[in-house]
């Protein structure tokens, strides 16, 4: 993997973490216990996803998996500002993980989850991008919360009801 691919993740990388702290800002804290459905998540556990997977990425960044499946996961702080900070240190922290690599680590093989209850061999470069993509569909799902409990849905890749790029 050459270090412009590396890069062109760093960037994507950096350039989606400020979106999703920008929907995560404009959600109101007093509603964090929202649920859709009763199959739904709150939106505090949907949230509190940004950071676990954070530090999913480092077990498995260690390939962690290979040696079997670790433990219970960390709470949630109470706070909704708490949270925040949580998720800005680990996106650093994450981000310097990656930043640090040499490129033939990127290439290096992990094991993931490649189906269900299914563990595969993934390259840590595809590894980071699903962790990527996963941010956004579940920053996605966070957007309709936004609309749901009345607050201002902000622009993401475009403008939106209420924040129209005029």
């Amino acid at each position: 993997m050459s270090g412009h691919r590396k890069e062109v993740f760093l960037r994507n990388y950096d350039r989606e973490h400020q979106t999703t702290m920008k929907v995560l800002r404009a959600y109101p804290a007093e509603k964090s216990d929202f649920r859709p459905s009763e199959k739904s998540k709150t939106a505090k556990d949907l949230a509190w996803i940004f950071v676990l997977e954070r530090g999913l990425g480092h077990r498995v960044w260690n390939n962690e998996f290979a040696q079997g499946l670790f433990g219970k996961l960390p709470q949630p702080p109470e706070s909704w500002d708490a949270m925040l900070a949580a998720l800005e240190k680990a996106h650093l922290e994450f981000r310097s993980l990656v930043a640090g690599a040499a490129d033939s680590d990127l290439d290096e093989v992990v094991r993931f989850f490649t189906g269900p209850k299914t563990m595969g061999d993934v390259t840590r470069h595809e590894f980071i991008w699903f962790l990527l993509h996963d941010q956004i569909h579940h920053r996605g799902q966070l957007s309709v919360y936004l609309r749901m409990v009345g607050a201002r849905v902000p622009s993401i890749y475009g403008p939106s009801g209420d924040e129209p790029w005029t």
